[in-house]
């Protein structure tokens, strides 16, 4: 058995260079000495904002790097919060 042979691995730097690209993104990576707490260090936030400044929205999308204090784990599975009719479908294995 193999994997479709489309699938390659992805880094969180292609994703967010990918996303950043859409235009009107505003990505927000919180690192040391930005004033963020620091269990979001690692993670990204993605904005709408054309005007490059952040709204007082939630972001549209965020990547998380790790499990966070007193929320479920992250790991295989449903992507927690959402309804089964809303979650990303898991890719399909190619039988070749």
């Amino acid at each position: 058995m193999r994997l479709n042979a489309t699938l390659e691995r992805v880094s969180i730097d292609d994703i967010i260079d990918h996303v950043a690209a859409l235009g009107g993104v505003l990505v927000l990576r919180p690192q040391p000495g930005d004033g963020s707490p620091e269990i979001s260090w690692g993670d990204a936030f993605f904005y709408y904002a054309p005007d490059g400044h952040v709204p007082a929205t939630q972001p549209f999308a965020t990547i998380v790097t790790k499990d966070y204090p007193d929320e479920p784990r992250i790991g295989p599975g449903p992507a927690r919060g959402l309804p089964a009719q809303h979650q990303c479908p898991r890719p399909r294995r190619q039988h070749h």
